[in-house]
């Protein structure tokens, strides 16, 4: 990926190794359904979603991988669910040549919406 500067996330995706693209839109269109008051931005140069003026979640494409950052904290339940996926402290890593999670991506970005409506609670 030659660009570093990318102005919109279809730029990002168009940029992103071609096997990613499709997990990269697949993982765009669940957070759409799931949080359409999101605003789509790049941060980091990579794919980010903002709600209330706070950065929700983030996902990157790779040539083998796509990402998503940062993990949020769950219970025993969801830990051992992404145990497979947790590469590193904040990264949450899906091989392209397994099916996306849906409904554990789904999971993890409603984690992310409980810890923005308490960030911006009182705003």
């Amino acid at each position: 990926m030659a660009k570093t500067n990318f102005q919109s996330i279809d730029e990002y995706i168009a940029a992103c190794p071609p096997d990613s693209q499709a997990y990269l839109m697949e993982i765009r269109k669940l957070f759409r359904k799931l949080v359409p008051d999101a605003k789509e931005k790049i941060s980091y140069q990579i794919a980010c979603f903002e709600l209330n003026g706070k950065n929700l979640i983030h996902f990157a494409g790779w040539k083998k991988h796509v990402s998503l950052y940062p993990v949020p904290a769950g219970s025993e339940a969801f830990e051992r669910q992404i145990a497979k996926y947790v590469n590193g402290k904040g990264t949450l890593k899906f091989p392209l040549d397994e099916p996306l999670p849906l409904k554990l991506i789904e999971r993890v970005v409603k984690l992310h919406l409980e810890v923005n409506k308490k960030l911006t609670k009182g705003d």
